[in-house]
């Protein structure tokens, strides 16, 4: 937060300073009320990245589980033969946007199928290594998304929640003191210029009976 301009004098800077502490008191209800919603939004993304993970680390053990039985049955080469025609995995992350957040709503994962010209595994359990790892390889990319959704969302908690602070204990205080020493200055400066006005006109009226003597 910057500091606050000096305000004019008179009415004209009275009236400035509570236009800034009402936008102030505005712009702080508005952002409580979306770190409310934020706060609701990211323990839920937590809960959904913790249940991917979960996911994601049962089917990883899974897979792994049957490539160490492969590995038995067939040896290296048998895993490097069968290894040798897969493709990469394509990920295709989705994006939403909560509260001006921009964060992934999940991923497409595109497994590649072996080619049917391709030789088979040389053994059952390397088969069912690769279907597992295909689907561990699934819920690694939602995890990774659940993931990412999560910190994201959780950031703009922290910095939403910070700036409440700032406006909450500095900005809108230092406002209201401001106002209060222009509340005083106007209310002392018009007291001045009623005393002035009496003086004047007591001197006004106190000049005319003199010429009329």
């Amino acid at each position: 937060m910057t500091g606050i301009r000096r305000a004019p004098p008179g009415r004209a800077g009275r009236m400035r300073l509570r236009h800034s502490l009402d936008v102030a008191v505005r712009g702080a209800d508005l952002l409580e009320q979306k770190l409310r919603i934020l706060r609701a939004e990211h323990r839920r993304l937590l809960r959904v990245a913790e249940a991917a993970a979960r996911a994601w680390e049962d089917l990883l053990s899974e897979a792994e589980s049957w490539l160490l039985r492969g590995l038995l049955l067939g040896g290296e080469q048998a895993l490097d033969a069968a290894a040798a025609s897969i493709a990469s995995a394509e990920v295709t992350i989705d994006w939403t946007v909560s509260m001006g957040v921009r964060h992934p709503a999940g991923v497409t994962t595109s497994v590649p199928v072996r080619p049917s010209t391709a030789a088979a595994p040389t053994n059952t359990a390397l088969v069912h290594a690769e279907a597992a790892y295909g689907r561990a390889v699934r819920a690694a990319g939602e995890y990774a998304a659940a993931h990412a959704a999560a910190e994201l969302v959780g950031a703009e908690v922290v910095g939403t929640r910070h700036r409440v602070r700032a406006l909450r204990r500095h900005w809108i205080p230092s406002l209201r003191e401001a106002l209060d020493r222009a509340d005083l200055a106007l209310e002392q400066a018009e007291h001045e210029d009623g005393v002035r006005r009496r003086w004047a006109s007591r001197a006004a009226g106190g000049g005319g009976s003199a010429t009329g003597r």
